[in-house]
Order: C-alpha cells, then sequence, then structure tokens
C-alpha cells in the first residue's frame, strides 16, 4: 500500500523532478545523477526514510520486493535498504528494528532509471512521482523478517 504526497505524471522524468525538488536548486540533483548516477538529498521535507538492514529485509522477503511496498533503494556496500516514506514518519516510527531519518539526514539516491548494480540503485522505483512507502506495511515486513530470522536462529 502506497501513501501518495503529491501526484504527478509517471514519467522518469517527473519523478526525478520531484525527488530532486527536495533541494532548494533541483538542477544541483540532477546535474549529481548525470555525473555520478547518485545525488545526495537531504530527508525530511519531501519524504524521510527508513533504513533497514538488508539481512532482515530479505528475511521477509526472499523473492524480488513487491511493488505495492514502494520506492526502495539498496546500498550494497552498507547491506541497507532504505525505504522512502512520508515526512514527519520520524515522529511517529516506533520499530527497534530499523531506523527512521528525517530532518537533518540525508541520502544517497540513485537516479530513477538507475535499478541494476554496481552501487546504490532501486530495488522497488518510485512508480508516480510522490508514492512513497506505507509506514505501518513497512514496519509489519521489518516484523515478519525479523520473526524469519529469530526462528532460523533460536
Amino acid at each position: 500500500m502506497h501513501t501518495r504526497t503529491t501526484t504527478t505524471s509517471a514519467t522518469p522524468n517527473a519523478t526525478a523532478d520531484w525527488l530532486a525538488r527536495a533541494l532548494r536548486i533541483p538542477s544541483v540533483a540532477h546535474a549529481e545523477w548525470a555525473e555520478r548516477g547518485v545525488a545526495l538529498l537531504p530527508l525530511g521535507e519531501r519524504y524521510d526514510a527508513v533504513r533497514i538492514p538488508a539481512e532482515v529485509m530479505r528475511a521477509a522477503r526472499p523473492d524480488p520486493l513487491p511493488d505495492i511496498l514502494g520506492p526502495v533503494v539498496l546500498d550494497p556496500y552498507a547491506s541497507h535498504f532504505y525505504a522512502l516514506v512520508p515526512p514527519g514518519t520520524t515522529h511517529s516510527w516506533r520499530s527497534p528494528l530499523a531506523r527512521c531519518l528525517g530532518r537533518g539526514a540525508w541520502l544517497g539516491v540513485p537516479h530513477v532509471e538507475r535499478t541494476q548494480p554496481p552501487g546504490l540503485h532501486w530495488v522497488a522505483p518510485m512508480e508516480t512521482a510522490g508514492a512513497l512507502c506505507s509506514p505501518t506495511a513497512l514496519s509489519d515486513l521489518i516484523s515478519k523478517g525479523h520473526d524469519q530470522l529469530t526462528s532460523r536462529h533460536p
């Protein structure tokens, strides 16, 4: 289930523009994407991000992530998934199994068309500009992954 904060066209350009507007000067993000494939974007205004240990996410969903989850980035070097959630989620996030990052934090965000390794890439791209993960559904998925891990290793 998605939480939609802003909806525009589903084109990659519209989605990239929406993400880039987290910066006061969105063209900076577009330049970083063109040069490096990843832009450093601030959290807390347009979206927050939940950092999930890779082992927890993989235990919950060993197959590819479902489209219903929403936009999720994988950082294979740090072994974490980052799910984009509505801004302000940091104030209500209660799961001790994953950390919610908001205002004051920054996230490396790959270009919307970067869906394969190496490096940061989308494992579940943003389908529509502003379509974010449901914090409740995400918390449930994280709990499921934790339960799977603990049942394997009593």
